[in-house]
Formats: C-alpha cells, sequence, structure tokens
C-alpha cells in the first residue's frame, strides 16, 4: 500500500476521495491517454468497516451538491456491493423445488459440503461473464450516474476474484469513472508489472489498467 497515505488518518483519505472524485479532471476522465477510467481505492482489511461508513459519507457528500462541480449540482454514486448483488441474483434463481430459491439452498448445504465442491459450485451458478457482468449492465443502464463505486471485494473472494471483474468491465463501465474499493494492496513495479493483492497477502493475478486514487492528483 502506498506507505504514504497508510499512515494518513482516515479523515485524510476521505478528504482526497472527496478532491479527486468532485474534480472536472476526474469526472470528464481527463489525461487517461486511452487507458480506462478504472481506480482502485486500496485500504487495509482491519479497516473493512471503516471503509464502508466512508463509502456512505462520500456517496452523501458527493451527492448533496455543497460541493458545485457539475454546474451547481453533486455527484450522483452508482455503488454496487458485489456480494449483495450475489445473494440478491441467487435469491432471483429457482432452487430444485418451486418453492425454494438458490440461495436457500446453498444456505442449507454450506456446512455439509467441502469447500471446494462449494466453491466449485458458486464458481458455477455465478459465472462473471454469464450473470454477474449482465446483472451491472443493466443497473448502469437504467442509473443516472457520475462515477461508479465497486465494493464489496473481500467478501466474494474467492469464488470472484477482483481481476476477473475488472477484466470483464471493459467493455461495460468505461462510459464513466469507476472506483473499485480494494481490500489490499495496489502493486507496480516495472520488473513485475501490477498486481493486486488482497489483504495484502494474496496475489489476486496481474492487473495493468487501473491506476491507484491515492496517486491521483487533481
Amino acid at each position: 500500500m502506498n506507505k504514504k497515505i497508510s499512515q494518513q488518518q482516515i479523515s485524510v483519505r476521505f478528504d482526497h476521495l472527496v478532491k479527486v472524485i468532485s474534480s472536472q479532471r476526474f469526472l470528464q476522465m481527463r489525461g487517461l491517454n486511452n487507458d480506462l477510467p478504472f481506480y482502485i481505492c486500496e485500504f487495509k482489511a482491519s479497516e473493512t468497516f471503516e471503509m464502508q461508513r466512508i463509502i456512505q459519507q462520500l456517496t452523501t457528500t458527493l451527492a448533496s451538491g455543497a460541493i458545485d462541480c457539475l454546474g451547481g449540482r453533486g455527484v450522483k454514486v452508482l455503488e454496487i456491493n458485489l456480494y449483495d448483488l450475489c445473494v440478491d441474483l441467487l435469491k432471483a434463481r429457482e432452487g430444485s423445488s418451486p418453492d425454494t430459491n438458490l440461495w436457500d439452498e446453498i444456505l442449507s448445504i454450506e456446512t455439509e459440503n467441502e469447500k471446494d465442491s462449494l466453491l466449485e459450485l458458486l464458481q458455477n451458478v455465478l459465472s462473471i461473464e454469464d450473470y454477474l457482468i449482465p446483472a451491472i449492465r443493466e443497473r448502469i443502464d437504467q442509473t443516472e450516474y457520475d462515477v461508479f463505486f465497486l465494493s464489496g471485494i473481500g467478501e466474494v473472494f474467492p469464488y470472484i476474484r477482483s481481476h476477473n471483474v475488472l477484466n470483464n468491465l471493459q467493455s461495460t463501465a468505461k462510459e464513466k469513472p469507476t472506483v473499485m474499493f480494494f481490500p489490499g494492496e495496489y502493486r507496480y513495479s516495472l520488473e513485475q508489472g501490477a498486481s493486486l493483492e488482497l489483504f495484502g497477502m494474496l496475489h489476486d493475478d496481474k492487473y495493468y489498467r487501473a491506476f491507484n486514487i491515492f496517486d491521483t492528483q487533481i
């Protein structure tokens, strides 16, 4: 994690996020040099609950209109929590009998099944390409927004991997800035390229087409 930022108080990071996300440069996606408008907001796993509060506060502050950045109105945020979205998708799918849904059935077998078999089941019924991305696309199409927040990354690991979501979002969420709230580190080096280190320990995979929002200036 950016050492300078990781040592700062939550309030300082919050102020930075408000300043960057409300800027015309960010909202109008200037200076990207043909890169995607994808940003990683990294935080320590131990700060998860605090970050949930920050996301809510950030959404309210941006939308309040107190920050005059879009001709007198605030910034509209579309937030999608991946965990909540997955639960909604599973509840919407019928189970083995008409009076049950897939979510209830998974809960009933969770304690009885091996982790590997449960992981395989979830990866099949929550296919990123077949289910998750189309659901995100639908919400994007139905919502008027200025910036897209993607949260709940740690809660859906390991059956949904963050780099797979970002790769599949490249054709879906490129019209407006996207901020992924990531419980870990977004590292970059000339030798190894960029990678997402979930929880600061798990190497999620290489991903090159995003910016660390704490390195972003206006």
